[in-house]
């Protein structure tokens, strides 16, 4: 008796589909990007490459065509991880969808993208729900308070059908300080319509987050001006 294929770690099972993803993306891969990477030097010989790069292209896109809501997890030690999200956010009213942004740990000041979105009125639910980093609150209990207020706050939006979007951000530092269990995530995560995004952004972004993502992308730390120049926080850059 035959048996049946391996189910991968997410409990889906690997099909023919799967394996011509992966020879299609080896091909991709072998063919390269093209420009000066090409390894041909004449116009007729490069054209056939990039051309047979299209046609291997087309069909790597038209073999995807699944379409489900995302999580996304922005963490690292390097600056972006909020803005990587607010580009989300952006993309998303762009297309006409409604979206809510809930921010942990922050709110002793108005970020400037907060300003700037408020053009799109009410299809932006903005709530920055912290009182300020640890050192400046010194209140672990008043912390760990307004941190469980903004995950209920959270939950209502995630299980709101009329959100294509929802962001967390610097949830994965209430989770690193231990204001918020790795468990009410995930199950705060299922209470999402099928098609609903969530971006989760934060330093230490905890392992059973990272393995129930579907987009994880880590920020590293290579050069940073305050650190390095004493070049302090600026507006339009930090904030």
């Amino acid at each position: 008796m035959s048996q049946s294929p391996n189910p991968d770690p997410r409990g889906e099972r690997r099909s023919d589909r799967d394996s011509l993803g992966e020879n299609l993306d080896q091909a991709a891969a072998e063919l390269g990007p093209g420009g000066d990477l090409a390894p041909e030097g004449d116009a007729e010989g490069y054209r056939k490459r990039m051309a047979r790069r299209r046609e291997v292209q087309q069909q790597r896109v038209g073999e995807r065509n699944l379409e489900k809501g995302l999580v996304l997890v922005f963490t690292g030690d390097g600056k972006g991880k909020t803005t990587a999200a607010l580009g989300l956010v952006l993309r998303c009213l762009g297309h006409g969808d409604q979206v809510a942004v809930v921010q942990f740990i922050k709110g002793g000041w108005q970020p400037g993208e907060a300003r700037a979105l408020q053009v799109f009125g009410e299809a932006l639910a903005w709530h920055a729900l912290g009182e300020g980093f640890t050192w400046e609150t010194q209140d672990r209990e008043r912390d760990r308070q307004l941190v469980q207020q903004a995950w209920q706050k959270s939950c209502d939006y995630l299980a709101d059908g009329s959100r294509k979007l929802v962001v967390l951000d610097e949830v994965n530092v209430a989770l690193k300080l231990g204001y918020l269990g790795l468990d009410q995530v995930l199950e705060g995560l299922d209470l999402r319509p099928p098609l609903t995004h969530v971006a989760l952004t934060g330093r230490g972004a905890p392992p059973g987050l990272i393995e129930r993502a579907d987009l994880v992308t880590e920020m590293k730390l290579v050069r940073h001006p305050f650190r390095e120049q004493g070049v302090k926080a600026q507006a339009g850059i930090e904030y």
